[in-house]
C-alpha cells in the first residue's frame, strides 16, 4: 500500500471527515500524527484524539500547517469559513503547492476557486470530490475532479487516498451532482432497504438480530455478485426467479409497490437538492 508523507488536514471533523481520516489511518496511508483536524467545539473531536490525530478549534491552524486540506463543513457555511480563513491567513511559500479538497455537496470548482483565491495569487489548487460514508469500512464510492491548476501528481495523490477507502474514479465535473444522488446519498437508501427486509423477516418469525444480519449479508452478497460476475442485475434476478416459485411472487410485490420508480425518484430528488444546496 502506498504511503504519503504529507500532512493531511480536515476543516470540519464530522462524520464524512472522520470516515476519510480514520480510513486513511486504518489503511496506513498516513500516520495518526500526520492528521490535523479542526472543529468549533474541541470536545466534539474526542474520537479524533482517540485515533491519535491532533485537534484544534482554529481552522486557520489546519490551513497553515497541512499540505492537503479537506474542506468538510456544511455547504451553507462555506462562505463564512473561507472569510475567516482569509482574514487570518499568513502567506507562505507552501501556498503554491497546497491542495484544497472539497467534499461539499453541490459546490462547484468555480465557487471553491473564488472562496479560496487568497491562498495563491495564480489561483488555488482545488479538487472537488463526492465521497460516501462507507469509506469508514473501506467500501466507499467516490468521484473527483480538479481545476486547471491541479497537476497529474496532485490527482494521483488524491486517488491514492480515496481509492484506498473503496472505489475512486475521476469524472467530468458535470457528473458529480448526479453521482451525489446515487452514491453519496445511496447508503441511506440501502440502509432503508436492509431495515425493511429485516422487518419482513421478523414478521415471518425470524429473531430481530438474526433478521438484520441476514438482510445485510444478502445485500452484500448480491452486490459482490454484480461486481464480480459483471452480469446485469436483471440477468442475475432471473437466475433466482424459478417459474412459479416464491421469488417471482416477491418480485411482483416489489413492482406493485413501485420500488424501482421510488428509487429512481429518490436519486433524482437527492441530485436536485444537492444542486440547490450548492447554489445557496
Amino acid at each position: 500500500m502506498a504511503k504519503l508523507d504529507e500532512r493531511i488536514g480536515f476543516i470540519g471533523g464530522g462524520n464524512m471527515a472522520f470516515a476519510i481520516g480514520s480510513g486513511l489511518v486504518r489503511c496506513a496511508i498516513v500516520k495518526p500524527s500526520q492528521v490535523l483536524v479542526s472543529g468549533p467545539h474541541i470536545k466534539n473531536l474526542s474520537r479524533w484524539r482517540e485515533l491519535g490525530a491532533v485537534t484544534t478549534d482554529d481552522n486557520c491552524e489546519v490551513l497553515e500547517h497541512t499540505d492537503v486540506v479537506f474542506i468538510c463543513v456544511k455547504p451553507h457555511i462555506l462562505g463564512q469559513c473561507a472569510s475567516q480563513l482569509k482574514y487570518k491567513h499568513v502567506p507562505s511559500a507552501k501556498d503554491a503547492s497546497k491542495l484544497i479538497v472539497s467534499v461539499l455537496a453541490g459546490t462547484s470548482l468555480k465557487t471553491l476557486e473564488e472562496k479560496f483565491d487568497f491562498i495563491e495569487s495564480s489561483g488555488p489548487k482545488v479538487i472537488r470530490t463526492m465521497p460516501n460514508t462507507s469509506m469508514q469500512v473501506g467500501e466507499g464510492c467516490t468521484v473527483y475532479t480538479g481545476n486547471a491548476r491541479v497537476t497529474h501528481q496532485d490527482l494521483e495523490k488524491v486517488h491514492i487516498m480515496l481509492n484506498a477507502l473503496g472505489l475512486a474514479q475521476q469524472v467530468p465535473e458535470q457528473m458529480i451532482d448526479a453521482v451525489t444522488g446515487l452514491a453519496g446519498c445511496g447508503p441511506a437508501f440501502v440502509y432503508t432497504i436492509i431495515e425493511a427486509l429485516a422487518d419482513g423477516g421478523v414478521k415471518q418469525g425470524v429473531p430481530r438480530a438474526m433478521a438484520l444480519q441476514f438482510a445485510a449479508q444478502t445485500l452484500l452478497g448480491a452486490a459482490k455478485t454484480v461486481l464480480i460476475t459483471g452480469k446485469h442485475p436483471a440477468v442475475l434476478r432471473d437466475e433466482v426467479c424459478s417459474p412459479g416459485g416464491s421469488t417471482i411472487v416477491g418480485v411482483h410485490e416489489l413492482e406493485k409497490g413501485n420500488l424501482r420508480a421510488t428509487l429512481i425518484n429518490a436519486v433524482e430528488k437527492a441530485t436536485q437538492r444537492s444542486t440547490e444546496l450548492g447554489k445557496k
